[in-house]
């Protein structure tokens, strides 16, 4: 394997790392997170320390000392001031969210006895000190607020909504259940996304798929063209009842998947995966259900089953041709919250079993809060020009 020489930190920060090793990472990282936050400083004031500018918005006041509990230790930062005040780095606070968050998940298992020893010394090390239900209580209070104000902020027009589900384990009663994680996210009028909404329940499918779209709408969310989600267990039931006569595109990536199980053969999937993928890139409506009509009589012998199934569903994932077609590859799949859920997933999963539901809400929406604000503040996702 090549590997690049792609490293922009100063010499003397590596020739620490060569001569401290892993020691030196709490040094490097308040370095590198106080260079952030000067530089973003500079951005929120609009010009650079001594600079004179008429676009400057304020003046800097030196530095306020705040030292973290981080899982490389203690770090102590340099807060940058500013005079009139109303800044706080965001550099700093996001990362602090979720790691908080995943801080008490695993106090939570440790308070409650549900924990291993292992978990008591991860804890022990995150935290820096033993901890007790009354730290555990006051910690968790605090983030429940602010997480709460941004799980109920108020919406506003989103022209493409996004619904996913993925599940976690949850302890209740003494024994281990699957929590239903459903997830709203959106691409604004503006042409940026942003995360709408989640919910963590261990009801059933359509009552809770139902309560959560309601919920969305009473936040003010309106203005959806159309709808986006894999055929999620009572979802289009509830879809239908809340969002009545918005359009509705199946995920053409799970659709391929999906196919897979009426595939009586192992060394027929690959054909069958590549005449869906040209079913789908189809450059307009009729020529995908011409296509598919023809793909439909081929299986009807090889693969009876298959070809009943491919004639019902096939279509759901025709909706996009009706959309503007530089719209059509971003708004065909739900992929973009698949990579999402891995990223859940990969914080989730050193958890493994949450003590209660809300301390599996509370992680998640950690993650996805610092998610959203970056999707907010970041490039466009489509130009809703085009719509």
């Amino acid at each position: 394997m090549i590997y690049k020489n792609d490293c922009t930190l100063p010499k003397e920060y590596l020739e620490q790392l060569t001569t401290e090793g892993l020691e030196s990472l709490p040094e490097m990282i308040r370095v590198l997170v106080n260079q952030a936050m000067r530089i973003e400083r500079e951005n929120y004031l609009g010009a650079k320390s001594y600079e004179r500018s008429e676009d400057r918005r304020g003046r800097a006041n030196g530095y306020k000392h705040k030292t973290v509990k981080t899982r490389v230790g203690e770090v102590a930062f340099d807060i940058p001031q500013v005079r009139e005040g109303g800044f706080y780095p965001q550099a700093l606070e996001k990362g602090l969210r979720s790691e908080r968050a995943f801080t008490l998940a695993l106090a939570e298992m440790y308070v409650q006895g549900v924990s291993t020893r292992k978990v008591a010394a991860i804890t022990e090390k995150l935290c820096g000190t033993r901890i007790n239900a009354s730290q555990v209580s006051r910690a968790a209070k605090q983030l429940d607020e602010v997480l709460e104000t941004w799980r109920n902020r108020p919406l506003g027009e989103v022209v493409y909504l996004y619904l996913d589900a993925r599940y976690e384990k949850v302890r209740q009663a003494g024994s281990v259940r699957d929590a239903a994680i459903l997830i709203a996210s959106g691409v604004k009028k503006d042409g940026k996304r942003a995360v709408l909404g989640i919910s963590v329940s261990l009801s059933e499918g359509q009552t809770h798929w139902r309560g959560f779209m309601e919920t969305l709408v009473n936040r003010g969310l309106h203005g959806v063209q159309l709808i986006i989600s894999d055929n999620h267990g009572g979802l289009k039931a509830a879809r239908k009842a809340v969002f009545t006569g918005i359009p509705w595109q199946r995920c053409q990536f799970h659709l391929q998947q999906n196919a897979m199980q009426y595939v009586p053969h192992v060394s027929m999937r690959k054909e069958v995966a590549e005449d869906i993928r040209t079913i789908f890139n189809m450059p307009d409506r009729e020529a995908a259900e011409a296509y598919l009509r023809k793909k439909v009589e081929k299986y009807t012998s090889l693969a009876p089953k298959l070809a009943d199934w491919m004639e019902v569903n096939i279509p759901e994932g025709f909706t996009v041709f009706s959309f503007p077609r530089d719209h059509q590859r971003r708004v065909r799949t739900s992929n973009y919250l698949e990579r999402l859920s891995q990223e859940i997933k990969r914080r989730t999963r050193v958890v493994r079993v949450f003590p209660n539901e809300q301390s599996c809400l509370r992680l998640i929406s950690a993650i996805l809060m610092e998610i959203s604000e970056d999707w907010e503040y970041g490039k466009i996702y489509l130009r809703m020009e085009s719509s």
